[in-house]
C-alpha cells in the first residue's frame, strides 16, 4: 500500500499536466506545460520501474517536442510578420 501512494502521486501529477496543455491557449505556453508533462511522465515511468522509457521521455517529451513546437511557432508567426510588411507596402 505505501509503495503505491507515490504511484498515485505521479499518476494525479500527470493529469494535472496533461490538462493543462489542453486548457492552454498561448501555443508558447503551451510548449511549456507540454514539458512539465513530460517532466511528470518521466517521474511516473521511473516510479514504475522502466528506467530506459524514463530516460527517452525525459528527452523527447521534456525537451526535443517543446522545442519544435516553439521553433514552428516562431517561424509561423515570423511568417504572418513578413506577409502584413508586404500588404502594407
Amino acid at each position: 500500500m505505501a509503495e503505491s501512494v507515490p504511484v498515485l502521486i505521479g499518476l494525479v501529477l500527470v493529469a494535472i499536466a496533461g490538462t493543462g496543455a489542453v486548457l492552454v491557449r498561448d501555443p508558447v505556453r503551451q510548449s511549456f506545460v507540454l514539458s512539465l508533462l513530460g517532466l511528470a511522465l518521466a517521474a511516473l515511468f521511473l516510479l514504475l520501474q522502466a528506467p530506459d522509457v524514463a530516460l527517452s521521455q525525459l528527452a523527447v517529451g521534456s525537451a526535443l517536442t517543446p522545442l519544435m513546437v516553439l521553433l514552428s511557432v516562431r517561424k509561423v508567426r515570423r511568417k504572418a510578420r513578413s506577409e502584413r510588411r508586404e500588404e502594407h507596402e
